[in-house]
């Protein structure tokens, strides 16, 4: 938020002098018009005239003999007064030219510096319609992330909505390290391009195994080149529509249900999903416990994604396993804050 404010109180000084500077420069071409009609008697043409070659050294010849020395000291003083313009825009250009140019090194240092600082984020690559909602509904669950895009269109917009962005292709092991893979703890790859989201996967997955990806797909052929690629889930958006359509016609109370309680909007209930860390204060307890502190639990997701629906009381909570379960976004936020 500082830098912004600070980028907005210079640029507002850099506008006021050139403005000052400007009206300046009008000043002494007014003033020295003046001259040389009220001191010496010249037309207004003449005046104007002499005062503007004078002013810009061009070197015409006058319009009047300079005879008597008080007119050709009037001269001379608006010869130097020119060259003081010149000179002073020349270095009005260059101010603006070279502040510009050191504005952009810091706010890239500073890009550069924080996401150095991040851990446990989420990287977004790509930018665009499908890219810019999925980092806004990552932001809406509290997570960090950086987005990579290599048009400067989408890294504005990225940037205007208050994400970190890095430039570059995300297809490169050097873009996706200067977006901290390897601390990272997911990746979304969004490009319009199937090629291009299984290269992502590609080397995303090389750069950190262990690390979670979502790939989106624009054909169905491409998912299984994807899933082969190392991604953990590959999404069609054309696909989902559809299916999202049919679910709508077919069970629209269920659909609504299931979208309000994963939105981010002041809702009394929620649904929610944590591990059971080994060695954790999750490992080890029954269905019932979280029951009585609030929490019900729809399903059980063992490591190898089989699922343990509507487990009994006295089923114990595993290491390594996910627990999907619903209940009011407080005693979830508890939950998630306990695991």
């Amino acid at each position: 938020m500082r830098a912004p404010i600070l980028h907005a109180l210079a640029e507002g000084v850099r506008v006021r002098g050139v403005r000052f500077w400007a009206a300046a420069v009008l000043g002494v071409v007014v003033a020295g018009s003046l001259g040389y009609i009220v001191l010496f008697g010249w037309s207004p043409a003449d005046a104007i005239y002499m005062t503007v070659i004078t002013l810009t050294t061009v070197g015409f010849r006058e319009v009047r003999e300079l005879v008597d020395f008080p007119v050709r000291l009037w001269t001379m003083g608006l010869a130097v007064a020119g060259v003081g313009i010149i000179f002073g825009s020349i270095g009005i250009v260059a101010d603006a030219i070279l502040s510009e140019a050191a504005s952009g090194r810091r706010e890239a240092k500073r890009m550069r510096d924080a996401v150095s600082g991040l851990s446990d984020h989420f990287i977004v690559c790509g930018y665009g319609r499908v890219g810019s909602t999925v980092a806004a509904e990552l932001v809406h669950t509290g997570q960090r992330l950086a987005v990579i895009d290599i048009e400067p269109a989408s890294l504005e917009r990225a940037v205007r909505d208050g994400l970190l962005a890095v430039h570059g292709d995300a297809t490169s092991d050097d873009t996706l390290r200067a977006a901290g893979i390897e601390r990272a703890r997911g990746l979304v790859t969004c490009i319009d391009s199937d090629a291009n989201n299984v290269y992502v996967t590609l080397s995303a997955r090389a750069l950190n195994p262990g690390l979670f990806i979502v790939a989106r797909a624009n054909f169905p052929g491409s998912e299984a080149k994807m899933l082969q690629a190392g991604a953990n889930r590959v999404v069609s958006p054309y696909t989902m529509a559809g299916r999202r359509i049919a679910e709508l016609a077919v069970r629209p109370h269920v659909t609504d249900f299931i979208d309000a309680a994963l939105s981010h909007g002041n809702l009394s209930f929620s649904l929610e999903e944590v591990e059971v860390v080994a060695g954790g204060p999750l490992a080890g307890l029954t269905v019932g416990a979280l029951r009585a502190d609030g929490v019900v639990t729809l399903a059980l997701v063992a490591p190898d994604g089989s699922y343990d629906a509507n487990p009994a009381a006295n089923r114990v909570l595993r290491e390594g396993e996910r627990v999907i379960a619903s209940g009011s976004t407080d005693s979830l936020s508890a939950l998630r804050a306990r695991a």
